[in-house]
């Protein structure tokens, strides 16, 4: 079943609970306030203890020859497919992954950058000929109050790539990955599909899709990155040992990917 918006307010609250940099932060408070009272050997050990634990958390999360092992091995989940001109599917289908609002300085809403690189592959694959379907998938995610729809600035894209409008459907409703497989269902129902969506996403969207019916030819996109992780050690740059704000971003995409797919199990859902 959705999500009723007090659950996906609380679903949104408790991944926030996931970020590494959550924990540092938390840490950091916890040793803040123990450090505002009167110092014992017992006090100062508890502070020196969290502030060594905050600062080994966040250089370890935020240096690239953590991150991008960790998310690769997610995107190498699943292989890009070979695909042949005699393949063809019922619709290719698009996930969302967020827009860009409208604002002072920002002219126009507009699909962030993993909405828009996810896009473009489907937009890729419809003008190979496999699919006379192209489904984008991604509502409001927002909270509090009502924002821009993911999927119809996808639409906007797609079209501005050259696909016909008519080709399009849209799911303008879904708020989570499995809230995108029940809507693309009532779209198109039980079909063969192509599912684009980013490297990293698919290990949980493939088997969600799977469990509603769709018989699944995964087609992942937007790679961080660049080898195996076995391969991660080969070309190793004495600069990735630093902390890299980048870096911290793989790692949190990583760990709440990981986390997904637990509670997506526990739950019933792949």
């Amino acid at each position: 079943m959705e999500l009723t918006p007090f659950f996906f307010g609380l679903y949104k609250f408790v991944k926030y609970g996931l970020y590494p940099l959550t924990w540092v932060v938390l840490l950091l408070v916890a040793a803040t306030i123990l450090a505002l009272f009167p110092f014992s050997p017992t006090r100062l050990r508890w502070v020196r203890q969290l502030v060594a634990s905050s600062l080994l958390l966040l250089v370890t999360c935020s240096s690239p020859w953590i991150a991008y092992p960790l998310i690769g091995s997610l995107e190498s989940w699943y292989h890009p497919p070979q695909l042949t001109p005699s393949d063809h599917f019922d619709a290719i289908v698009v996930l969302g992954g967020g827009i860009d609002e409208k604002g002072s300085l920002r002219p126009t809403a507009e699909p962030n950058s993993y909405s828009k690189n996810r896009t473009t592959c489907g937009v890729n694959l419809y003008q190979q000929g496999y699919a006379p379907t192209l489904v984008l998938t991604g509502g409001d995610a927002r909270v509090f109050g009502t924002g821009p729809q993911v999927a119809t600035e996808m639409r906007r894209w797609a079209v501005r790539l050259g696909v016909p409008e008519s080709a399009t459907k849209i799911d303008t409703e879904a708020r989570n990955t499995y809230e995108n497989a029940t809507g693309t269902k009532r779209l198109i129902g039980p079909a063969s599909i192509l599912l684009v969506s980013s490297a990293s996403h698919l290990p949980r969207a493939v088997p969600v899709f799977t469990k509603q019916g769709f018989r699944v030819t995964p087609a992942p996109c937007d790679y961080v990155a660049q080898n195996l992780p076995r391969e991660s050690w080969d070309n190793i740059d004495p600069l990735d040992f630093l902390p890299d704000d980048t870096a911290l971003q793989y790692t949190t995409e990583a760990v709440t990917e990981v986390a997904g797919i637990i509670v997506y199990w526990l739950a019933g859902k792949l």
